[in-house]
């Protein structure tokens, strides 16, 4: 087949790439010049990604994966066209499609009669099909459904692992009618492959779920019950903290029995999805009120992990205290909704004077995040808030005036902290 793959971002390159690996022929389609000239020398944009620069060398010259800012052009020239065009959402869950509705303009006016198109990004329910059908026919002339496929097919992968996660889940595909479902599973079979599974109800591989609309549902309630069951445990952490109860003791005992699947406390939710998608869910059904307050429980997280430092150490007025970790989890470097935006201003608004240390970041990258680097001034008070694994090593001797430490993920060791107060949450 001919793919286009439109945005080459941490999920689309990958995915264009694997799609390039089992032998078909891909154009990678972005508006950010830069990136098309990385790809097209087979240098990856963005570290982290394991494998990538690898697999990208190897398929790119092999003449199978090439790079274009021509949207229209490269649907022009396929069989199958895959979006993963970021979607942007406010804090208050409304989207805004304006990249999107750019990129669907594009691939419509190079769409032709029995090219598949399959949306990838996460969308509110029904988007599909009142959204992008819609453009698509207004902008190439042609019927959905008729003269053109359409699939809302969720990406379900992690940066840093697309790959593996991409054998490891199942795929799941809807289609706007059975034609459209049809083609769009034998698509994602001729290109991706399936690690077996034995806990799974049916055999790992491309799930038809029957509409758009179940698979836009899909990929909203995975996300959302994993933001409900992380509010949970932290009001579990946050009542264990007033009784003097080990939580992380009684999760473990809890999880001993197959019924329970309680996820782990922390000092925030970040990143693109967790925090993003139950506001989505949210903008499809606002009655939802367990996943709304799970949803505010989990926002407050990195002001009550400041307030437990505040409470271990005490007036924090004019003291100096490092953040450590920019980005949203160990090992990534990405701060989208990241906790360290919420501790800093929880630590300011209890006139603290904070600063942040990232492994991952340059002092120069963090200032332009709107963070005081750490570069050696005066802190007496720490706060753990992403679980990067130098941080499993790090000791009072790195941070020699330190008092207290509140550890928001469990990570540091306690044996290397003797000396000082070390605070976790639901301690």
């Amino acid at each position: 087949m001919n793919i286009c793959v439109v945005a080459l971002g941490k999920i689309g390159l990958p995915l264009a790439v694997q799609f390039a690996a089992k032998g078909h022929k891909v154009i990678g389609a972005d508006v950010n010049e830069k990136v098309v000239e990385l790809v097209n020398a087979a240098t990856e944009p963005f570290p982290g990604e394991y494998d990538l620069d690898v697999k990208l060398k190897e398929t790119v010259g092999a003449g199978l994966l090439s790079a274009t800012t021509d949207t229209t052009a490269a649907v022009a020239a396929s069989d199958a066209v895959v979006v993963v065009v970021p979607l942007f959402v406010d804090a208050e869950g409304t989207p805004d499609f304006g990249w999107m509705d750019a990129a669907t303009k594009a691939i419509a006016a190079g769409l032709k009669p029995g090219t598949l198109v399959s949306y990838e990004t996460t969308l509110p329910v029904g988007t599909t099909r009142t959204r992008w059908a819609p453009m698509l026919a207004e902008g190439s002339g042609l019927t959905p459904g008729e003269d053109f496929h359409l699939v809302f097919s969720p990406e379900r992968v992690l940066t840093g692992r697309v790959f593996a996660d991409l054998r490891r889940y199942p795929k799941l595909v809807g289609g706007i009618d059975e034609a459209s479902a049809e083609r769009g599973v034998a698509f994602y079979e001729a290109v991706l492959d399936f690690d077996e599974r034995e806990d799974l109800p049916r055999p790992n591989g491309v799930w038809d779920l029957g509409t758009a609309e179940a698979s836009e549902l899909a990929k909203l309630a995975e996300t959302t019950y994993r933001d409900v069951n992380i509010g949970l445990a932290n009001q579990f952490a946050r009542f264990a903290d007033q009784n003097g109860i080990d939580v992380k003791k009684v999760i473990e005992a809890c999880n001993s029995q197959p019924y329970s699947h309680i996820h782990q406390p922390g000092i925030a939710v970040g990143g693109h999805c967790i925090p993003i998608y139950p506001r989505m869910y949210l903008w499809n059904d606002p009655e939802a009120t367990v996943v709304r307050s799970a949803r505010e429980a989990n926002a407050a997280m990195p002001a009550y992990a400041v307030d437990l430092l505040a409470a271990a150490y005490g007036d924090l007025d004019g003291v100096g205290v490092v953040v450590l970790g920019a980005a949203y989890r160990g090992g990534v470097k990405e701060t989208a909704f990241s906790g360290v935006f919420g501790v800093v201003e929880a630590l300011k608004a209890r006139g603290a004077v904070p600063f942040v240390s990232d492994p991952m970041y340059t002092p120069e990258e963090l200032t332009a995040l709107g963070l005081v680097p750490h570069e050696g001034q005066a802190v007496t008070a720490a706060v753990l808030q992403a679980d990067h694994a130098e941080y499993r090593e790090l000791s009072a001797a790195d941070l020699p005036d330190v008092r207290v430490l509140v550890d928001g993920r469990r990570t540091t060791d306690p044996a290397n902290w003797a000396g000082v107060r070390r605070v976790v949450i639901g301690g």
